[in-house]
């Protein structure tokens, strides 16, 4: 039986991997990884196609989605004919080097392509960590509302992330989960 959420991602340098996997323990989702070709093995698909949930997850390049994760994208025609995601849940994460670098554009991609599909969007339903005693290792330091997005230096290892970010994604798990519980 497949897991009620999956996670699709591809991640360049791993970090977005290490987000995945917060994403994953928190909701107890099955992660389905994108290839360096950018292609996802069918074995994936048909685990999408069971799921009640799809979180999508890309790392931010050049304001977007990277290549990978479009050419999946693309791919996915093949479920929009039919309607295949039409009423799942649907969520979204990015990380880039940045604070800002243009992450809310790639969560918009996200959000677009479920939108396509007729899925429905799950938020991170966070406060955010804005007042002057904020600190960067708080949780949604980055005050992310549409979908999970998380900064790593571009010379830090998956290993050097910053924990409030991974902390977050836990949460932004446990979120999802709580939600397609509701949707039971």
């Amino acid at each position: 039986m497949s897991a009620p959420i999956s996670i699709v991602f591809h991640s360049g340098y791993g970090h977005t991997q290490k987000v995945a996997q917060a994403v994953a323990e928190g909701s107890g989702a099955t992660l389905l990884a994108i290839d360096e070709q950018g292609n996802l093995a069918p074995e994936g698909w048909a685990k999408l196609a069971a799921a009640r949930a799809i979180v999508f997850g890309s790392p931010t390049y050049m304001g977007n989605v990277s290549w990978q994760f479009k050419k999946f994208v693309d791919a996915s025609s093949a479920v929009w004919g039919p309607q295949g995601w039409k009423n799942k849940l649907a969520a979204g994460f990015t990380n880039s080097a940045g604070i800002n670098g243009d992450k809310l554009a790639t969560l918009h991609s996200l959000f677009t392509l479920s939108q396509q599909h007729g899925m429905l969007w799950v938020s991170t339903g966070m406060m955010p960590s804005n007042t002057k005693a904020a600190v960067r290792d708080d949780v949604n330091y980055l005050a992310s509302f549409a979908g999970l997005m998380t900064a790593t230096p571009a010379d830090a290892s998956p290993d050097e992330m910053v924990p409030g970010d991974l902390r977050t994604a836990h949460l932004f798990g446990e979120r999802i989960a709580d939600v397609v519980r509701r949707f039971n």
